[in-house]
């Protein structure tokens, strides 16, 4: 395991930390939650029958000792979580909806988190982007001036750590959406022990091209500036105008990013994510994530072609989230 991981794991051990799992019925969910409870990292929480549950652990041969087994049609919680439900949907939801709509696995793990019986939560490995992310929008939500959620991904490749950003969300981000994401990925890396230089990302450097779609990013660069005038921060550049110094020399030479940027800021969905995808088919980089950014508490999203070592590091960020 990388040292990122091996960092992320000394920091989040003895935290008490719990992280839940809807996928009770996944291998790959329970052979990852067997190993987080088996290193003392933190408690898994896995939703599902208890009996289908266990059963399905011994056939893969996982141990669910140091794990809890929640099952969202028989527990303890359920008449407090339907108060809380219909109380967070603000009448958009009756008590009778909230009974049905909270034993689908991912509503009721969202609610654990919501109400502080455990601390993030991590899925997907069986259910949509859509499935693990509606939930959360709607009850968790995003923090306070924060008007959408965004997925970044860690670029690891041996020593060398990058954001990129929005790989995962949002289609068509405006300014404001930018300067959001730009603001919450610096963040993300700080989590990661990468002090942030952050560039925003388009075709054009300093306004070497004008078009709308570079303009959206100059005004991006302003907006965030302004909220954030700490962060080390800067654009429009082309990519290697905000990687290689010997260009942004030349093409940028007043900025303070020097070509040593490490947190990128693509304009748009496709971009990002073509680029992460590029650097890591092309690049041999590690991506991690998506890891979604800008959200009360931490929900994550696995991809449906993840295998247990993806389950094991998500939980892993997820766990150092909510700290």
């Amino acid at each position: 395991m990388s040292n990122l991981f091996e960092s992320l794991k000394a920091k989040v051990t003895g935290k008490n930390l719990k992280i839940v799992f809807p996928e009770g019925q996944d291998e790959r969910i329970l052979a990852a939650a067997s190993r987080l409870a088996k290193d003392g990292i933190l408690t898994p929480v896995i939703i599902g029958n208890a009996v289908s549950v266990q059963s399905k652990a011994q056939e893969v041969n996982a141990s669910l000792e140091g794990c809890e087994i929640l099952d969202p049609s028989d527990n303890e919680f359920m008449e407090e979580l339907v108060q809380s439900f219909v109380e967070r949907r603000k009448g958009k939801a009756t008590e009778e909806d909230a009974k049905k709509i909270l034993l689908d696995e991912n509503y009721f793990g969202t609610m654990l988190v919501y109400t502080g019986k455990a601390h993030g939560l991590v899925s997907g490995a069986a259910h949509s982007t859509a499935d693990t992310v509606r939930p959360a929008l709607q009850i968790i939500k995003t923090k306070e001036g924060v008007r959408k959620t965004s997925g970044v991904f860690i670029m690891v490749r041996e020593d060398e750590k990058y954001v990129f950003a929005d790989c995962a969300i949002n289609i068509t981000p405006d300014s404001q959406d930018l300067a959001e994401i730009a603001i919450e990925s610096a963040k993300t890396a700080e989590m990661f022990d990468i002090d942030p230089r952050v560039a925003m990302l388009s075709f054009s450097t300093k306004g070497s091209a004008k078009s709308p779609e570079t303009e959206k990013v100059t005004e991006a660069v302003n907006i965030a500036k302004e909220k954030a005038p700490q962060l080390t921060l800067d654009g429009e550049f082309q990519f290697d105008a905000a990687f290689v110094p010997s260009v942004a020399s030349k093409k940028a030479p007043d900025s303070v990013i020097k070509g040593d940027a490490n947190v990128f800021v693509f304009p748009s969905l496709e971009a990002g994510n073509i680029g992460y995808k590029i650097a890591q088919r092309l690049g041999n980089f590690e991506a991690v994530g998506p890891i979604l950014q800008g959200l009360n508490a931490p929900v994550n999203d696995l991809s449906r072609g993840c295998n247990e070592e993806d389950v094991y590091k998500l939980a892993l960020i997820t766990a150092a989230q909510a700290i």
